[in-house]
């Protein structure tokens, strides 16, 4: 009894010293917001005494120090950097409203304040791209384009000329996690694929990381690009658009009650058919023919109290392309598009607790409809999601924060559905491609401080996918006879890939200005993208893993060593990675397209990737921009594709360069250039003409055995603001910008021209190069009032 109480007593002194200590330490928490929005501000960096955190998605941050006094700096790339002094006797709620750089004048910019997030995160490969930002390079054709700006960034590549397809570090388009308020957008672009899906008028921010992908993200192999819509202006109506030469864009937002509620609805539309329409006569065979896309961007938000809030976001997009010939009798429509919804909410548990509840619907889908004399067929595909998930974000205290949380995702796949007729005969569609699967995950991550000198970001998920009935799995034999066949009910399990995915990224600061950086990451991708083409277009089919299919498995591991110059003036990094690529998919050699499930047209192979990748980036002054550079290897390996021997993939590049470059010349003229140089393409070419009883035949070369020509582009733009008059509602600006302004014949595909005859030797067989685009200039004229 004795020694209990003894125990007891040294149990209770020291809980009681830890209450005491307790009590000495205090939590400074809010949001960071846009002064002259009230939009919340993401990524922003709060320092207090050395330790440092980033506001979430959502604007919230949170930092739990002893008692005392200290400045709080708060910094983002797009805002003037605010320092406070602040008394933690109790704990604070603080919310921090930060200027925006485009609204302040230059004479009273003062950079204070180190901005040096590259150097102090330990995230590696992560680039954040403000809208302001973005509108400053070049447009192709006027329109301002995400996608277009992110493949001028280092291990990033566009998927051809003008198209806003994009790879990373040698991953296929697939292998991208592409996020519009956390919807998974599966079909980015607009005329296909030349312009991509997000309207730069309703974005706020986008973030990119191609390397150490965070725990909270998972079922890609190669990057993720988390764009986030706007929530509308708190403080007032704002309306703004454009005219330029493809398509025009009008927004509207403000508050709908103040402090409390606010929206944002945007759209866009291109009008080639409206331009094209009057040149195609009712009398023409072509009449009816033509093309145009519309997209609908739309948010609305309401704060019930300081620690609840909701969001209902949405978009909505179609492309249409017709084609009619009355001569033939013939017509076809080809409509596709995205739809998606998200309703969020946000809940403030206590100072250190943060939730966000989302539920998410979206739905991808391509038809195409075709009719001659009695003839009709209609192809669909597509795939649709509902979801479900919670993430928390938990500060513990100043070193670390902990983030967790689980989603589960209903799938339904459409890979081909066919229907028709043909005279009387009726053909009904066939489900028996259509698939369905449930995928779950649960993750826990962790940002630790170790030290002022070493820094952790580390995490583990787990993930499950279950392909699910109905379904009815056939045994078949060599020659694709159905021998017997099992049949699945609704939700019955008929295969089943879970497994971890750890992720690590260490950062070590050498000094102030110089860090290095390692990372090492798994990750499992479930669903799959098979394409003959290296774009993405909408004619490619997402299908998922099966019992026959395996999903895609993936290992990267990055080092980078990251110095800042000239007071942060400059941002330098040099990265090497190298990423092993299992289960990839293509389809097999001398495939044609098909109506029957696609799953048997599939071989399997491995790939790989390395390479480095460098980056200098002027942050601050008249002049702004960066210059990166990527020296890389892709290859892959098929056991029944090329003999079996190792081929470069089509997105293989040896030398990869962009410069970007912005000049404030005055209040009135801002000026933009933008050079891109890129080794060609890999491609297959036939490499041997044979005249076989007077036909030409042609025998092909190994996969990707050739490069087309070298690929270089110069841009240039110049944007003229008039100074408003006095009181002056509106607010306008011309953007002149010309694409390809040396008019470089690049070449999009290479195909052989066949002149003379076999029969009396003269036939002769010549290589041709296509081009798409010579020098473009366009205008366009952007208000706001």
């Amino acid at each position: 009894m004795k020694q209990f109480g003894k125990a007891g007593l040294g149990f209770l002194l020291l809980l009681a010293s830890f209450f005491v200590s307790a009590q000495t330490k205090f939590t400074v928490n809010g949001y960071v917001k846009d002064s002259a929005s009230g939009e919340s501000i993401v990524g922003a960096t709060v320092v207090i005494d050395g330790k440092s955190v980033g506001s979430n998605q959502y604007g919230f941050y949170s930092i739990t120090l002893d008692s005392g006094e200290y400045d709080l700096t708060v910094s983002h790339v797009s805002y003037l950097s605010q320092s406070q002094r602040i008394s933690l006797s109790q704990n604070l709620q603080q919310n921090i409203f930060l200027l925006p750089k485009a609204a302040a004048l230059s004479e009273v910019i003062v950079y204070n304040r180190r901005r040096d997030v590259n150097v102090r995160a330990a995230q590696m490969g992560q680039i954040d791209l403000s809208v302001n930002q973005i509108k400053n390079i070049p447009a192709f054709l006027g329109e301002v384009d995400i996608l277009k700006a992110i493949q001028l960034l280092p291990g990033v590549r566009n998927a051809g000329e003008g198209n806003a397809g994009f790879y990373v570090r040698g991953g296929g388009p697939d292998q991208n996690l592409i996020m519009l308020d956390e919807a998974v957008v599966y079909n980015t672009g607009h005329l296909f694929g030349f312009f991509s899906i997000f309207n730069s008028d309703a974005i706020k921010n986008t973030s990119l990381i191609k390397g150490g992908m965070p725990a909270q993200y998972g079922g890609r192999l190669s990057s993720v690009l988390d764009v986030q819509m706007k929530d509308g202006n708190s403080n007032r109506f704002v309306t703004e658009g454009g005219i330029g030469l493809i398509a025009s864009r009008f927004s509207v937002q403000g508050p709908i009650k103040k402090d409390k509620a606010s929206f944002i609805v945007s759209g866009r539309r291109t009008y080639v058919d409206a331009l094209v329409k009057p040149f195609i006569k009712k009398t023409s065979n072509f009449y009816g023919s033509g093309y145009y896309f519309y997209d609908l961007n739309a948010k609305i938000n309401y704060r019930f109290s300081d620690k609840d809030r909701l969001f209902l976001s949405g978009y909505f997009g179609r492309d249409v392309f017709a084609f009619h010939n009355a001569k033939l009798e013939f017509k076809a429509d080809i409509p596709w598009g995205n739809s998606t919804a998200t309703l969020r909410w946000n809940h403030v548990f206590n100072r250190k607790l943060f939730a966000n509840t989302t539920l998410v619907y979206n739905d991808y889908n391509f038809s195409f409809g075709a009719a001659q004399n009695n003839f009709q067929i209609k192809l669909a595909s597509g795939i649709r999601d509902g979801s479900g998930k919670i993430d928390f974000d938990y500060y513990p205290s100043g070193a670390h924060k902990i983030k967790f949380g689980g989603l589960a995702t209903y799938h339904k796949f459409t890979p081909n559905v066919t229907s028709g007729r043909q005279d009387s005969i009726i053909f009904k569609p066939s489900n028996a491609a259509v698939k369905h699967a449930i995928e779950n995950a649960l993750y826990v991550q962790d940002d630790w401080d170790l030290s002022e000198k070493l820094k952790l970001n580390y995490g583990l998920r787990w993930s499950s996918f279950t392909q699910v009935g109905p379904y009815t799995k056939y045994v078949t034999d060599a020659n694709q006879n159905k021998l017997d066949s099992t049949v699945y009910r609704d939700f019955q399990p008929v295969k089943t890939y879970n497994g971890f995915e750890p992720r690590a990224t260490a950062r070590y600061a050498v000094n102030s200005t110089t860090s290095i950086k390692a990372s090492v990451t798994r990750n499992l991708q479930y669903i799959h993208l098979v394409s003959n083409a290296g774009t993405t277009l909408p004619t490619d089919l997402w299908v998922p893993s099966t019992f026959r299919v395996a999903p895609q498995k993936s290992w990267q591991y990055a080092a980078g060593l990251f110095k800042n110059f000239r007071n942060n003036e400059y941002e330098t990094s040099v990265e090497a990675y190298y990423k092993t690529m299992q289960n990839q998919i293509e389809y097999r050699e001398g495939y044609t397209p098909s109506l029957i499930d696609p799953e048997e047209e599939f071989v399997f192979g491995k790939g790989w990737s390395y390479g480095t990748e460098w980056f200098v980036n002027k942050v601050r002054g008249r002049l702004t921009g960066w210059i990166g550079y990527t020296l890389s290897w892709t290859w892959r390996k098929f056991p029944q594709l090329n003999n079996g021997e190792t081929y470069p993939a089509k997105y293989d590049r040896r030398h990869d360069l962009s410069v970007v470059a912005t000049y404030e010349h005055s209040k009135k003229w801002k000026f933009g250039a933008v050079f891109v140089f890129a080794t060609g393409n890999a491609t297959s070419l036939p490499q041997r003409f044979y005249i076989i009883n007077g036909v030409l035949t042609q025998e092909y070369s190994q996969i990707n055995a050739y490069r087309l020509p070298s690929y270089h582009r110069l841009d240039l733009s110049a944007t003229y603001t008039p100074q408003p008059k006095k009181q002056k509602r509106l607010q306008s600006f011309w953007v002149f910008s010309v694409y390809n302004a040396y008019s470089r014949a690049n070449p999009y595909f290479i195909y052989f021209s066949q002149e003379g005859s076999a029969f009396n030797g003269t036939l002769k067989v010549q290589a041709k190069q296509v081009s798409l685009f010579p020098v473009l200039p366009s205008v366009t004229w952007n208000f706001r009032f």
